[in-house]
This record gives C-alpha cells, structure tokens and sequence, in this order.
C-alpha cells in the first residue's frame, strides 16, 4: 500500500465522521438559534458545560446515559442566560455571547477544583458510550460504507437522526416555522398572536441543548475523561459550518463533514508521513481553513433578515 492509500482509506473516513459530529450537532443548534433571530457565539461555552456535567453526572450515578441527559440538560438551562440577555434585556447578541463563554470556561475550573481537587483533567470514567457501539446488521457490511456509517457510537447515530429531524421541523412544524418567522419578519408574528420572544427562548435553549449534547460527545462518547479546554474552538467552527452550509442542518452537516476531514487529514497526516515540521502547523489547519471556507462562502449565504436584530414589542408597534 502506497502513502496516498495509507493516508486515504476507510480510517480515515471514520475519523472525519466522528470528529465531524460535535461540529455537526453544535452547528444545527446555532442554525436553529439564529433561524429564530439570535447569533449565539456562546456555542463553545455551552459545549464545555456539557461536556463537564457528562462526565460528572457519569461518575455520580455511573451511567453515561444519565450523564448526557444531565449534560444537555444543564447546558440548555444555561443557554436561558444568554436568551434572558438577548430576548427580555435587550443587550448586544455578541457581547452577551462573549461574556458567557468566558462565564462557562470559569465555572467549569472553579467546579473542577471542589470536585476533583485540581484543574486540567478528570480522572476516567470506568463506563462511557463507547461501550454501545454497535454495528447495524447486514447495513455495517457495505463496503467503505458500512463501517463510515453504520457502525459507529450511539451520539453518532443520534446526530443522523437529529439531522432529518430538524430539516422537517423547520419546514413542516407549526413551531419550525414560527421559529423561522421570528428571525425573518417578527413583526409579522407578533400581529398574528405569536409571541417572537417565546420563539426566541425556545431557539436559543434548543441551540443549548444540541451544544450540550457535543460536549457529552467529547467527553463520555469519543473520550472517558475531561479537560479543560476540549472543546478547542468547536463552537466557533459550528457557526462557521453554519454559515457555510446556509442556515440549514443539512448544509451544516455537510459544512461539518468537510471541517471533520480536514481534523481527520491532519492527524493521517501526523501518523502517516515523518516529517520534520511542527506538529502545531498541522494542528491549526482545521481553523486556517475555516476561514478561508467562510471568507469564500459566506458573500453566497444569507442570514435569516433579523438575525441579530433587537425585537421589542413597543419600539415595534
């Protein structure tokens, strides 16, 4: 086998799945958040919430499953900080999104010292969602395939799932399609006797939710511990994968996959050529090409109208 089939093969195609995934959840709540009217930079925030609250709601009742509900549970009730900011306070989107990023990363290393008596990383968990992994019958046996799609770990599964979910919930539901109408035309929602401020509390505590649900992914699914900092800027590359794939969960996903490559390729990269360069400049060649997919995509995408855009009752009639 050559370098080239030693770098591109079914390994490779796994990995990018399953690096893609915390992108690809985080990025269908963002897309849900700002469909309803509210930019979320508090994405990263949210994810290391979830991801520390898995791991610890999994080493206090020793089941995982217990763990992620409590990840995305405590990570949605967090993301009410932000729509209270937004939506009842009426304060900047990006400020209130900064500050609670910064709020998340804080309180998860205070936590971690009253918990574990030290900051850094937890110590591993002896049950994680690895141990559900399971291959789909006669599906998982497709070449190439099979073992990229059908035979992976259940937030994986899960994500597929989300992905159709979220596609006929925007554009079939009587909630999907308020949700939308709260970050096209709000004006035109709140005459018809639908509160935009509803709406918008419930877009950015879904968003919380899906974040949580990536950060449980990285902590009890894809790893069996925490550290600070794991999330390595996933957040941010959600609301790219967002804004690539044009505010919708199907393009999101394929804008995650494209971002879940890239990781996957740096590591082959690493592991398969032995070369003398600074593991850093592969490292960073997920974000360099972030930017430069959003710098070329983002002139062809179109934000929700009043994406952003303060909504209130009074200064509106």
């Amino acid at each position: 086998m050559g370098i080239l089939g030693q770098i591109f093969n079914t390994e490779l195609l796994v990995a990018t799945i399953r690096l893609s995934t915390p992108i690809t959840l985080a990025a269908i709540g963002a897309t849900i958040c700002e469909r309803s009217g509210i930019v979320n930079i508090a994405m990263e925030g949210m994810i290391i919430i979830g991801a520390f609250t898995g791991i610890v709601g999994t080493m206090l009742t020793g089941s995982p499953w217990l763990g992620l509900l409590l990840a995305v549970a405590i990570s949605g009730l967090f993301s009410l900080i932000h729509a209270f900011a937004t939506v009842s306070l009426h304060l900047e989107h990006v400020v209130s999104g900064a500050v609670l990023n910064i709020l998340a990363f804080g309180i998860v290393r205070y936590l971690m010292v009253v918990f574990f008596g030290h900051p850094g990383t937890t110590d591993p968990i002896k049950h994680s969602l690895k141990d559900f992994q399971f291959a789909i019958p006669g599906l998982s046996k497709i070449p190439v395939l099979g073992p990229v799609f059908f035979d992976q770990t259940p937030i994986v599964y899960f994500s597929f799932i989300l992905i159709i979910f979220f596609t006929f919930f925007l554009k079939r539901t009587k909630l999907g399609l308020h949700i939308k109408a709260a970050g096209e035309h709000p004006l035109a929602l709140e005459t018809i006797g639908v509160s935009v401020y509803k709406m918008r509390y419930i877009g950015v505590f879904i968003s919380g939710m899906l974040a949580g649900l990536a950060g449980a992914y990285l902590s009890i699914e894809n790893a069996v511990s925490f550290t600070e900092g794991m999330s390595s800027g996933r957040g941010f590359i959600a609301m790219a994968a967002m804004i690539s794939g044009g505010w919708t969960p199907i393009g999101s996903f394929i804008a995650a996959l494209f971002f879940g490559f890239i990781d996957a390729l740096q590591v082959r990269l690493q592991i398969v050529l032995d070369l003398s360069i600074p593991s850093e400049l592969f490292i960073i060649l997920p974000y360099v090409l972030t930017v430069v997919a959003v710098a070329g995509l983002v002139k062809h995408s179109r934000p929700p109208k009043a994406d952003g855009v303060d909504f209130m009752i009074e200064r509106n009639d």
